[in-house]
C-alpha cells in the first residue's frame, strides 16, 4: 500500500517531524513492504517551520537571537527559500512556553518583529507568518515596532511594550517603519476569532496566558483602542489570532489572513501525495470536535475525504464520538494505560500505535480488526 503519514505536532511531548517518523517506523514494523512517505503538517502554531523544512527541502534554516515575550533572549529558527519566500513561526520567538511566568499584560511580540526584519535584509520578497501559541495579547503592536512603527501616548512618549500599555495609545507614526515585502505577507491562523469582544483575543485566549477577569477587560479595552487608531477590519475572522497579533499586521502592515491548515497543506503538496495513496496517517495531541475546524486534522479529513483515501487519526487524547470519515483511530493514553506514561514515552506509543493502524487498516482487514468478507 501507498501510505502518507501526515500528523500535527503532539504540543508538548512531539514535534509533527518526530510524530510522523515514529508512526512510519510502526507502520513498517507491521508491513515493511509498504511505500511510506513522511509529510509532517501545521495549521501555523508550533512546528510550523518544521513542517516546511521537511517538505521544502530547498529551504535554508536560519536561526536568529530575539528578545522573547518576556524579554529574555530566545533563539528562533525561519527558513529562507531560493524563491525569496521566508517563513517564520511566532511560536518560535513570541510563544507561551518562552515565558518564565505568565505576564498576560505584559507579554509581547516585539521578538517576531525582529525575525521579519532580519529575513527583509537577507532579501526575503515575501513573508509567510504561522501565528499560533503567542504568550501575549498585544494586537501585534510589538511585532510591529519592531518594524520601525512608533505608538506614542498623549504626550507623545513611546509606549512600553505589552498589550496593557496600548490602552494608552494615541498616535500610531508610520515613518520609520519598513514596508512590507513586495509579494506580500500570509498569515497563517487556525482561529476565526474577531479582535475583540466576548469572542475576541483576550476574551476567548487571555486566560490562557494567565489573564484575570480584570485584565481581560483591560486587554480588550486596549485592543479597542489599537483597532480606533489603526482601522482595518477588527472583525475580520482570524483577527484575533495570536492575540490579535494578526489584525495588527493586517491592519498596519496590510498582511493577508488565510487559514493554516489548509494553506500549509497546499504549499507543502499534500493533495499530490494523496493521489494514488491508499491510506493517510495523521494526528495531534488530543482530538475533540475543535480537530474538524480548521485544524489540520480536519484538514487532512477533508482532503483525504476527496482522494478517495481512508484516514487513520492518532491522538494523544480521544474525546468525543470519531467522525465516519476516520477509517480507525488509536488513542495514546489508552495504548499507554495513564495521560503520565503517554506523555513519558511518546515515541515508544506513536511509534505501538503506527503498528496499531496497520493493522486496522489492513485490506484484508475490517474496521474492527476481523477478516473482510
Amino acid at each position: 500500500m501507498r501510505v502518507v503519514v501526515a500528523p500535527d505536532s503532539f504540543k508538548g511531548s512531539a514535534s509533527a517531524d518526530d510524530a510522523a517518523r515514529a508512526l512510519a517506523h510502526g507502520w513498517l514494523a507491521h508491513r515493511p513492504g509498504d511505500d511510506v512517505r513522511l509529510l509532517p503538517l501545521a495549521d501555523g502554531g508550533e512546528g510550523t517551520v518544521d513542517a516546511f523544512a521537511a517538505a521544502l527541502p530547498d529551504a535554508e534554516r536560519r536561526t536568529l537571537t530575539v528578545p522573547g515575550p518576556d524579554g529574555r533572549p530566545v533563539s528562533a529558527a525561519w527558513l529562507l527559500r531560493p524563491d525569496g519566500t521566508a517563513v517564520l513561526e511566532l511560536a518560535q520567538s513570541s510563544g507561551l512556553p518562552l515565558m518564565r511566568r505568565p505576564d498576560p499584560l505584559g507579554a509581547h511580540t516585539y521578538g517576531l518583529g525582529v525575525v521579519a526584519r532580519a529575513a527583509l535584509a537577507a532579501g526575503a520578497t515575501r513573508l509567510v507568518i504561522g501565528l499560533g501559541g503567542s504568550a501575549s495579547t498585544d494586537g501585534g503592536a510589538g511585532a510591529l515596532r519592531a518594524l520601525g512603527l512608533r505608538l506614542q501616548d498623549e504626550g507623545g512618549r513611546d509606549l512600553p511594550l505589552g498589550g496593557a500599555a496600548l490602552a494608552d495609545l494615541a498616535r500610531l507614526d508610520g515613518t520609520y517603519l519598513l514596508p512590507a515585502p513586495p509579494d506580500g505577507v500570509q498569515l497563517l491562523v487556525d482561529v476565526t476569532a474577531p479582535l475583540t469582544g466576548p469572542a475576541g483575543a483576550a476574551a476567548v485566549y487571555g486566560p490562557q496566558k494567565g489573564a484575570e477577569p480584570a485584565d481581560v477587560t483591560l486587554l480588550d479595552a486596549a485592543l479597542r483602542r489599537l483597532a480606533d487608531l489603526a482601522g482595518g477590519d477588527p472583525d475580520e475572522s482570524g483577527a484575533g489570532a495570536a492575540g490579535g497579533t494578526a489584525y495588527g499586521l493586517a491592519a498596519v502592515w496590510g498582511a493577508r489572513i488565510v487559514p493554516g491548515a489548509t494553506t500549509i497543506a497546499e504549499l507543502v503538496g499534500l493533495a499530490d501525495a494523496l493521489a494514488g495513496a491508499d491510506v493517510a496517517l495523521t494526528g495531534e495531541g488530543r482530538f475533540d470536535e475543535t480537530s474538524l475546524s480548521g485544524k489540520v486534522v480536519g484538514s487532512l479529513l477533508d482532503s483525504a475525504a476527496s482522494a478517495g483515501v481512508r484516514v487513520g487519526v492518532v491522538a494523544g487524547q480521544i474525546s468525543g464520538p470519531v467522525p465516519a470519515s476516520v477509517s480507525a483511530a488509536v488513542s495514546l493514553v489508552e495504548l499507554a494505560g495513564s495521560v503520565d506514561a503517554a506523555l513519558d514515552g511518546p515515541a515508544r506509543w506513536l511509534h505501538e500505535a503506527g503498528g496499531r493502524l496497520a493493522d486496522l487498516l489492513n485490506p484484508t482487514v475490517d474496521r474492527v480488526g476481523t477478516p473482510s468478507a
